[in-house]
């Protein structure tokens, strides 16, 4: 048999062979083999730019040698998909079909299709490229593309590990796999080529821990959305990197005073003439006795210096409260500028770092409200009664100013570590609570077990079960103080029970705690760099900030068709 190969018109080939048989009958006919794609029903354009094959001559064809009939060669040679009839009800070589029968859409359904990956075949069925008919493989005209005729599969030049997992996206349904040994960024990039679409781009990317970007709303005004980039986001431009720098330092130097106007030699000395201690009454002397060694031993002991009206003044030009009054102008100042910018009223006033700047500036109010009062005539009265009421201020008025230590927490705004700390602490509160709990109950039955080992003993210094608490919980956390301790031999076997429980209470959740630190850790420090912002409209022209990073951006987005 001759085989002779025929170019067709869109770039493939198709094979002619020609024989005869011995004995002097007529040799086969010319057998067109014609190799088809598999590639279904194809659509209008597809159809009309790709040539057609006609039929063959059955009437008027040559003679060769020996008087055998010869077809005449065909005019065009077509690819032809299966499941379309031809037009003159011939045999299909591929399926086996006799003449004049077609393809269903039962048997187009569960037709074998073979794909094959730099070299190692896959072979599954129509039916199940065609459930996603936007993607590469179930689209017939964008897979015509990689059809080899000769070898009549579709060829494609990809990873061949990662087609593992996108073969199983069509064959369950719309789940996607990474294959283990396929690494992230490859597995990315064939998601994009096979065209899944962005929806399974983003079911992967949740499943593989990315992530996920996010819309922050923006103002509509153009104003109040450049006053919002500016004091929200430092990384959005130059000017707000700028206010970021200003704000920390205010915050530094606002914990720094806090800190330093506690020392001895800074110490506000109002708050002892606030709440003076009373001297004793001094021994009545008799008349003629040595009015020196009576009298004159105790006149220290009375209020020296000046008076509380003469300190109370003093107090506004202190140079700490200038430099408090000069910060928490500051905090006042950036805190209504980004309420009134803020494209939600509601969503600013629930947000945790808000409420934390709204407590840091509080006390300082109602020291000044304190100390103005005090100027008012009258407000420094004395009195058993006012002297009372003075010390009852005085701890309030500590306990408020004490608040003011949580300025640190807005550090938080502007470090990614503290903001690492904080979603690992929120995503371990469930580990946390457990190590909470076991601590507890080791504390409960070491407290208990050492109070009555050393009961019996006088030198003990457990005298009850409560004041045991401080002991266990200082030796399960493996600190050891040494203020209070076991003497006795059973009490000391119930610290080292105690020691060794509280080692290994506390290293069962740990690890879990650290895993959730380490994934966060690099969840952020490997996008830092890469990440950059885009200012977009969604669909009702609604402003938004969109954080997206480019190593997370693996749905092949084009920047500027987002913006």
């Amino acid at each position: 048999m001759e085989i002779t190969l025929v170019t067709l018109k869109n770039g493939g080939t198709a094979a002619i062979g020609k024989g005869e048989q011995s004995g002097g009958s007529p040799g086969p006919k010319l057998e067109e083999e014609v190799l088809r794609p598999p590639t279904g029903q194809l659509n209008d354009a597809a159809k009309e730019g790709t040539p057609r094959r006609s039929g063959r001559n059955r009437a008027g064809r040559s003679e060769g040698r020996g008087g055998r009939p010869l077809p005449e060669l065909p005019e065009a040679v077509r690819q032809q998909p299966p499941g379309q009839e031809e037009d003159e009800g011939e045999t299909n070589s591929n399926l086996g079909m006799s003449e004049g029968e077609g393809l269903g859409p039962s048997a187009l359904h569960h037709q074998r299709v073979l794909i094959n990956i730099s070299g190692l075949r896959f072979e599954t069925q129509l039916g199940t490229l065609a459930q996603f008919p936007d993607t590469l493989l179930g689209d017939p005209a964008k897979r015509l593309h990689y059809f080899d005729p000769l070898r009549n599969e579709y060829f494609f030049d990809r990873n061949r590990p990662s087609f593992d997992g996108i073969l199983y996206y069509y064959q369950s349904g719309g789940r996607l796999r990474r294959p283990v040994n396929v690494s992230l960024d490859v597995f990315a990039d064939e998601i994009r080529f096979y065209q899944l679409g962005d929806e399974a781009m983003e079911r992967f990317r949740e499943d593989e821990g990315f992530i996920k970007e996010e819309e922050k709303p923006l103002p509509r005004n153009e104003f109040q959305r450049q006053v919002w980039l500016i004091f929200e986001y430092p990384e959005s431009s130059g000017s707000a990197r700028g206010i970021a720098i200003v704000s920390v330092l205010v915050i530094l130097i606002s914990i720094i005073t806090f800190c330093l106007e506690t020392l001895p030699e800074f110490r506000d000395e109002r708050e002892l003439f606030r709440h003076p201690q009373l001297p004793k009454q001094p021994p009545v002397h008799p008349q003629g006795a040595n009015a020196s060694q009576g009298g004159g031993r105790d006149l220290h002991l009375l209020p020296q210096g000046p008076t509380m009206a003469a300190m109370v003044p003093r107090t506004l030009a202190d140079p700490f409260f200038i430099v408090e009054t000069t910060c928490v102008v500051w905090f006042t100042f950036e805190l209504l500028v980004r309420f009134f910018a803020c494209p939600s009223k509601a969503e600013f006033s629930r947000n945790i770092m808000n409420i934390i700047d709204v407590v840091a500036i509080f006390p300082y109010f109602i020291t000044l409200g304190t100390e103005l009062a005090e100027q008012q005539p009258g407000g420094a009265g004395g009195g058993g009664s006012s002297n009372g009421q003075q010390a009852m201020s005085l701890a309030i008025l500590r306990v408020i100013r004490l608040v003011r230590v949580f300025r640190i927490f807005k550090l938080s705004r502007h470090s990614k570590g503290l903001q690492i700390l904080g979603k690992t602490l929120q995503a371990s509160m469930r580990e946390l609570g457990l190590l909470i709990f076991f601590l507890f109950i080791g504390v409960i039955l070491f407290s208990s077990a050492v109070y009555f080992a050393e009961a019996d003993n006088h030198e003990t210094h457990f005298s009850s079960i409560p004041d045991a608490f401080w002991w266990a919980v200082v030796t399960m956390t493996t600190v050891g103080y040494g203020d209070m301790r076991p003497v006795t031999v059973g009490g000391k076997i119930v610290g080292s029970l105690c020691a060794i429980a509280g080692v290994l209470t506390i290293a069962l959740p740990v690890p879990v705690i650290v895993s959730n630190f380490n994934y966060f850790y690099h969840r952020e420090t490997d996008n830092e760099e890469s990440t950059f912002l885009i200012q977009t409209l969604v669909s009702q022209h609604k402003p938004v900030l969109l954080l997206m990073s480019t190593s997370l951006c693996i749905s092949g987005c084009d920047v500027n068709s987002v913006i």
